[in-house]
């Protein structure tokens, strides 16, 4: 399955991203996917091509293009506890200058590209991130609610947007969330403002799982709540966008 590096027109400049996507001449359902804090990396390339392989055009953009190509720091093969503390220093700066007002530049940029891509079908897309990565994808579901159908996000601060951001929310939703991330009284807070807002949604915490659990680079990964995840999604997409 091919992997596609591509050149991302944005307001503030050219963001790179990478695309992945069946081979097979068809048109697919587009799906948006933002990487975690740690950005772009081999195990972000990997599940963009597990998900491909169920019949999605997926795109995976570096929404820290504004200082620098992926990978923005170096980062070690295995991202264990002593790393993450130097890795996470030089980027949480970037991260904190990731403004709203960038974000949502970025993301009509982002599915503006995405839906004009040859292997995407003209359908609505999906958007799915990790961690800040999960912010940013409901942050950009709600500012296109006629565009995109479905939204996930994994162990991501995604009521960080706050009940007004999630009473406008359109799209089916899946959150998956990590044990040390959220309570069970905040998960039934944020569960109850998508109940108010009457989004069609699962929201959860994955049992035995810390910050991180999805990506398999960190002393976080869970592969047990991995599949949990894709199970999630899959079903998550096969029901807002289907497949081909």
């Amino acid at each position: 399955m091919p992997i596609k590096m591509l050149q991302n027109s944005t307001a503030d400049g050219q963001a790179d991203a990478f695309a992945v996507f069946p081979d097979d001449g068809v048109r697919h359902p587009g799906v948006l996917m933002y990487a975690d804090g740690f950005g772009i990396r081999p195990v972000l390339r990997e599940m963009a091509r597990e998900l491909a392989g169920h019949g999605y055009y997926v795109l995976v953009p570096n929404f820290f293009y504004r200082h620098g190509p992926a990978p923005v720091v170096e980062l070690p093969e295995h991202i264990g506890e002593e790393a993450r503390t130097a890795v996470m220093a030089r980027l949480m700066p970037l991260i904190e200058a990731h403004t709203i007002e960038r974000t949502l530049r970025d993301a009509d940029a982002y599915l503006r590209f995405l839906t004009a891509q040859p292997g995407v079908d003209a359908g609505p897309v999906a958007v799915t991130g990790y961690c800040i990565g999960g912010l940013l994808a409901v942050r950009t579901a709600v500012a296109h609610p006629g565009q995109v159908a479905a939204l996930a996000g994994f162990h991501a601060p995604v009521g960080a947007v706050g009940p007004d951001s999630l009473r406008r929310l359109t799209a089916q939703v899946h959150f998956g969330h990590a044990e040390t991330d959220l309570t069970p009284e905040a998960l039934a807070e944020l569960n109850e403002a998508l109940d108010a807002a009457g989004v069609d949604y699962t929201s959860e915490i994955y049992p035995d799982t810390v910050h991180g659990f999805t990506m398999a680079d960190t002393d976080a990964f869970n592969p047990a709540a991995l599949q949990l995840h894709w199970d999630h999604l899959l079903r998550l997409l096969g029901r807002a966008l289907g497949s081909c």
